[in-house]
């Protein structure tokens, strides 16, 4: 029988890189404790901060951390139960380039300084197909104005998603933006990777590979 929601969220509070705000004080002026100190005071090193942003799972989070162990990576989500997976593996695979935070997208500058992040994934993110969802879509002009408050000058954003109308929509928000697009590769599967992260694959990814989905690929900076 696979753990109850409680169970995951009970032993997340146990794992040494599972972070949220405990506490009933939050407010969207707060500052959380690590914010402008991740570097010294979790990872001991001077490495560049990755976010992995609406993790799910983690698995993309603990795949880039495997892959680059000299960059330091923080999967975001909302749901705690989610990354119980990805934060436990980190954990018993004593990962400690890793780590995972529990809060809402909107909430990043709480957490992070101005300029401590030097690059954002975006992975897979629900595409929010309703015109009065545009605002939730997380390469809305609303969500890249945050993201622009942690991002380092010159700090990257990447988008590996599955949806035409995702992608179309980012390239036409950048476009109104006056914002640079520095790699567009749809397809990658088949046109080629230009990123070798991008061969990480989700549970997800998987399954729509095997429908026959195309995958594409966007960077860009703010």
């Amino acid at each position: 029988m696979s753990r109850s929601k409680l169970e995951k969220f009970a032993e997340n509070r146990t794992f040494p890189n599972f972070f949220q705000w405990e506490g009933e004080d939050f407010s969207p002026e707060a500052h959380f404790p690590m914010r402008g100190h991740w570097h010294e005071r979790f990872f001991r090193n001077d490495h560049p901060i990755v976010l992995e942003l609406a993790c799910g799972r983690g698995e993309y989070t603990v795949g880039m951390a495997e892959r680059d162990p000299q960059r330091n990576f923080i999967g975001v989500d909302r749901k705690g139960a989610r990354m119980w997976k990805g934060c436990k593996y980190s954990v018993v695979n004593n990962m400690p380039n890793v780590a995972f935070l529990r809060t809402q997208i909107q909430y990043l500058p709480c957490y992070f300084a101005e300029g401590e992040v030097q690059e954002i994934w975006i992975t897979f993110p629900d595409p929010q197909p309703r015109n009065c969802k545009e605002n939730k879509r997380l390469t809305s002009e609303y969500h890249l104005s945050v993201y622009n408050r942690v991002l380092a000058p010159d700090g990257t954003v990447h988008l590996k998603t599955d949806s035409d109308f995702f992608l179309d929509f980012t390239l036409e928000t950048l476009q109104r933006l006056q914002l640079p697009v520095l790699c567009l590769q749809r397809d990658i599967y088949r046109n080629g990777m230009p990123d070798p992260r991008l061969e990480i694959k989700t549970y997800y990814e998987s399954m729509w590979l095997e429908q026959g989905k195309a995958i594409h690929y966007l960077k860009f900076n703010l």
